[in-house]
């Protein structure tokens, strides 16, 4: 056991507090950092040069989603995202050496980085990353990490001085914080804690205050860059579509879990239709769905009504979409960490005035600036509201806290994202089928699981019914797959863009149906005989022609008119881009497309040939580019690509 420091141990010189670290640990370094936002970077790369430098040491890293600007290819995608990387991000901004030289397969041998959920994709072709991957649930990870002999743990806090004394906030990332270092003191191996204080960082009360004894050491840098902040993404008419089912299936009073991306970002802006135009919302809706479908499921699960008693966040993740939610009066039903209070609560007996309670629980946040900034302000009007933990109370219901978490959890939707499901009900979520890992499991597992054990509870994984690949378009549904992050005995519900399958409780052929009721029509014929080759479908089963109309085309046709009125709009919470960027998006995008197989490439040759009339800002565009000028071959070369792209007939 390694004796505790006292708190006297301060810094404002990050060089200066790893070479202590260095001295106190010894060698051999085995640390372990919150996942995405409160890592920090200045601290890490500072031990991690001194490592490299000296093969006498060792540092064994343990954490997750290792966040990292986008570091463009040369060419046109340099020209578009160098400038608004600088931008965004800080000129003065810190990226993880570590994670930039795992991606390129050059982590020098004294280190090893472990990681139980990565950046998706950004580490596909590296091997370490690949290696040593920790294959883990969320709620798993303290556990685990406390047998590894950790011998330092760092951290982002947020930092207070009061009349009786200083605490810390551990802000965005007690998920895990907590539950490890219980762990850890019950073993008698309690780690050397760090607090790294960001003047950002919003400072959150409850479960994520500690005190000032909790931490070793504290660095206090002189100068330290923005937080990172996830640009706001665009939303398509595919993802609108997917938005506007799941919307269907959220039940007023309930419990809401949502993840990140554009998938969720339609979701949420879908239930503020579903809230402020529940007219156009219901169109909508009864033109994606004119059979009724997901209209019934709406009746047994859901609602088509406004909002009245509102919803109740608990999700491991507080993103921007909770707080869109909280300012447009859907999040709000509050809950109490007291089973007698919570249940005259859901007995309609409690006065919502009544101290203590809160609309959203989460373990971390990731997001924009302007979720940061929502934070720092709501602490400090309604210090009750948001309650930050560990993932333990979040993503599980097992313990001390199982009643109250069930009864907080009443009417619980859980939202996901997967890349495939397979017809039998099955989803993967995070390795390919040679076993290669793109992101991870995450809490996952856990959010099924839940759904399963609490009473009206579901599970809603999202997916989009097909995607591209080099070979053209490839469907997202699959007869089988290699590998599961969801096995078929715990199967819920699959949305994509055409419907929503309700899979709970089904026999094989009825799951069959399901999923092929919401596959892409182009993909139905070999779906079916594969299901039938294998004696899980009927061999007179029959494909409605209703199924038929399930294509990219169709869709588009019927949210039009929803998207010409500005209800759906491209970036729906604005967006990080100019106006010009806004328009270079699609054309880039194009282009991006149009290379990655020879039907594309031999479009694209056509498109520069014959390019067409110039485009309406086409000078602006060029010049944001740096291309209306161009001095080189190269430099004309892509000039014309880019203008053939601008002046495209959608």
């Amino acid at each position: 056991m390694i004796a505790r420091m006292p708190i006297e141990h301060r810094y404002a010189d990050t060089e200066a507090c790893a070479r202590h670290l260095a001295h106190a640990l010894g060698p051999h370094l085995r640390i372990a950092a919150p996942l995405g936002l409160g890592k920090p970077h200045g601290l890490l790369n500072a031990l991690y040069r001194l490592v490299a430098a000296d093969a006498g040491r060792s540092m064994r890293l343990y954490t997750a989603l290792s966040l990292t600007r986008p570091h463009p290819a040369p060419g046109l995608e340099q020209r578009f995202l160098g400038p608004f990387v600088e931008r965004h991000f800080g000129a003065d901004a810190i990226d993880p050496q570590y994670a930039l030289d795992q991606a390129r397969n050059a982590l020098p041998p004294n280190v090893e980085v472990h990681e139980f959920y990565m950046q998706s994709g950004a580490l596909l072709h590296s091997a370490s990353a690949q290696r040593n991957y920790i294959s883990q649930n969320y709620t798993h990870v303290a556990r685990d990490l406390a047998a590894q002999d950790i011998n330092l743990l760092v951290q982002l806090v947020a930092r207070r001085e009061g009349p009786d004394g200083v605490h810390y906030s551990l802000s965005c990332n007690p998920d895990l914080t907590l539950d490890f270092l219980r762990q850890a003191q019950s073993s008698g191996r309690r780690p050397l804690c760090v607090a790294v204080v960001h003047p950002e960082l919003p400072y959150l009360g409850g479960d994520a205050e500690v005190a000032e004894a909790y931490f070793d050491v504290e660095l206090r840098p002189q100068h330290s860059s923005r937080l990172f902040a996830l640009p706001r993404s665009p939303v398509d008419l595919v993802e609108y579509a997917l938005g506007l089912h799941a919307s269907a299936l959220v039940r007023d009073g309930g419990c809401l879990q949502i993840g990140i991306g554009a998938l969720s970002d339609a979701l949420v802006k879908a239930l503020l239709l579903r809230q402020h135009d529940n007219t156009q919302w219901r169109r909508a809706l009864v033109a994606l769905d004119p059979g009724g479908a997901t209209h019934a499921l709406a009746g047994q699960l859901g609602g088509l009504a406004p909002f009245g008693a509102g919803l109740y966040g608990a999700s491991e993740m507080v993103m921007d979409g909770f707080m869109h939610l909280q300012r447009a009066g859907i999040l709000k039903r509050r809950s109490w960490d007291d089973l007698a209070l919570e249940r005259a609560a859901a007995d309609g007996r409690l006065d919502p005035a009544t101290p203590g309670g809160h609309y959203l629980r989460g373990a971390f946040f990731l997001g924009s600036r302007e979720l940061y900034d929502w934070l720092d302000a709501t602490e400090a009007a309604d210090p009750d509201a948001i309650d930050m933990c560990a993932v333990s109370n979040v993503n599980q219901l097992y313990g001390d806290h199982q009643a109250l978490a069930m009864l907080q959890r009443r009417g619980a939707r859980f939202f996901n994202t997967c890349m495939m499901a397979t017809l039998l009900g099955a989803a993967v979520s995070d390795t390919l089928e040679d076993g290669a890992v793109v992101s991870g499991v995450g809490g996952q597992y856990n959010f099924v699981a839940m759904a399963h054990e609490l009473p009206d509870g579901r599970s809603a994984l999202l997916l989009r019914a097909t995607r591209e690949s080099r070979g053209g378009i490839e469907s997202n549904i699959r007869w089988n797959y290699a590998q599961a992050t969801i096995p078929r005995h715990l199967r819920d519900i699959v949305i994509t863009e055409y419907g929503v399958a309700d899979l709970r409780g089904k026999s094989d052929d009825e799951c069959v149906e399901a999923m092929l009721s919401i596959a892409d029509a182009r993909f139905l014929d070999a779906l079916c005989a594969q299901a039938k080759a294998h004696r899980k479908l009927a061999a007179d089963f029959v494909i409605p022609e209703a199924w038929r109309r399930h294509r990219p085309d169709h869709l588009h046709e019927v949210l039009a008119p929803f998207r010409q009125k500005g209800l759906l709009p491209t970036f729906p919470f604005g967006s990080d881009f100019t106006g010009v960027e806004q328009r270079l998006l699609p054309a880039l995008e194009w282009l991006k497309s149009c290379s990655g197989n020879w039907r594309g490439r031999w479009r694209l040759l056509g498109a520069v040939v014959r390019p067409g009339e110039v485009a309406a800002g086409e000078g602006e565009a060029l010049a944001r580019m740096g291309l209306d000028a161009p001095a080189s071959v190269s430099e004309r070369v892509q000039q014309r690509l880019l203008q053939a792209a601008l002046r495209r007939k959608p």
